[in-house]
Order: structure tokens, then sequence, then C-alpha cells
């Protein structure tokens, strides 16, 4: 299975928030769409960063509060790992469980396409497995179509 498949049943629609956001709006954002992590792009189409819930804890942990008023350019991740809609999922799950990340934004030719959260993995595979324990127990049963 590819990425591609995930975003098939997904879809592509990405939030985004410009660089200059603040986190408290950031906050915002992230309940509006009840979701986890944002993409930081200036123009909606190239990953500047990511920054997530983890991200905003970690700041608040170590600057206070006073952080609600700065820019998520301050807390983002820039260095951040991408995939190609090409990328197996295997290959996917693998990167988000080893670098503990929950959210991989999906880049086509440096153009935002996606983002593939961990629990698009847990749910493909949940839906992979009752389809095997279903095949299997039609067979066993005799059931087979």
């Amino acid at each position: 299975m590819r990425i591609s498949d995930i975003l098939r049943v997904k879809g592509d629609q990405v939030v985004t928030v410009p660089p200059d956001t603040t986190v408290e709006r950031l906050l915002s954002v992230l309940a509006q769409h009840r979701i986890g992590a944002v993409v930081v792009s200036r123009d909606g189409a190239v990953v500047d960063g990511i920054v997530s819930e983890r991200d905003i804890v970690r700041a608040l942990a170590s600057r206070g509060s006073g952080v609600l008023t700065e820019q998520v350019s301050a807390i983002q991740t820039t260095q951040v790992r991408t995939v190609t809609p090409d990328a197996r999922l295997e290959d996917v799950e693998r990167l988000m469980t080893e670098r503990r990340f929950r959210h991989v934004p999906v880049v086509v030719e440096g153009t935002l396409r996606g983002v593939v959260s961990i629990g698009d993995v847990v749910k493909n595979r949940i839906d992979e497995l009752e389809t095997e324990r279903s095949a299997l127990a039609d067979y066993v049963t005799g059931e087979r179509s």
C-alpha cells in the first residue's frame, strides 16, 4: 500500500498557517479543525515547518505563557521530514515510529499535497486486519464468495 491510497480515502486538504501566526491563534486553529498539528507555510504550498501540540507544550514549559504571543516560527520544527505519495506505507510507519513523528507532510516536487497522521496509519492497519480476519473466518466456515 502507498501513501497515495491513504490520501485517496482521507482527502488531500491540509491546514496551514503562515509563520507570523501567533501561538495563541494556532491553538484556535488546532481546536477548530480538531487536529494535532499544522504545516507552517508562507504560501500554502511550500513546507516551511510544522508545529504540533507537543511543540506548544514544550514551549510553554520552558518559556511560560508569554509564548502565546510569539509567532509559530519561534516554536516550529524547521527540518521537516516529508514523504511522496508513492512512499510505501510500511516505510512511513517505520519513520513515524523511529522518529516519534505523529504527522508527516506529503510533498510532490516541493508542493504540499497532504498530511498523513499516525491515526491515518493506525486506521488503515486496523482496516487491513479486519479484512484479513473476515476473509479467514469466511474461509474456515466455508462462506467464500
